[in-house]
């Protein structure tokens, strides 16, 4: 099982960047996909989810009408658009498959920094 994201980097608030996580080794359409962050000293908190179809989509309040996670079954990959990016946005983000089983991704860090 493999969750790899890319993606992250350094950015001035107000930018944008958009996250992508690549499955491999499970059976991708089956599990919810979320994004998580955590910075440190702190637990790792939800972002955003996306059921397995797609048709339903869960945002934490403090991203809400900025972020917008998406999935595409076809090519394994689920993304998270983080727009009007704050300085407190900044963490490592990390991509999760929820299932009968939880799988993480190795995280991206997101700097929003002038």
């Amino acid at each position: 099982v493999q969750l790899v994201e890319s993606g992250g980097g350094l950015v001035q608030p107000g930018g944008s960047l958009r996250l992508s996580c690549v499955a491999s080794g499970f059976a991708f359409r089956r599990y919810t996909m979320s994004w998580y962050r955590q910075v440190p000293g702190k637990e790792r908190d939800l972002v955003a989810s996306i059921s397995n179809g797609g048709d339903t989509t869960n945002y934490a309040d403090s991203v809400k009408g900025r972020f917008t996670i998406s999935r595409d079954n076809g090519k394994i990959t689920v993304y998270l658009q983080m727009n009007s990016l704050k300085p407190e946005d900044t963490a490592v983000y990390y991509c999760a498959a929820v299932g009968v089983r939880v799988y993480w991704g190795q995280g991206t860090q997101v700097t929003v920094s002038s």
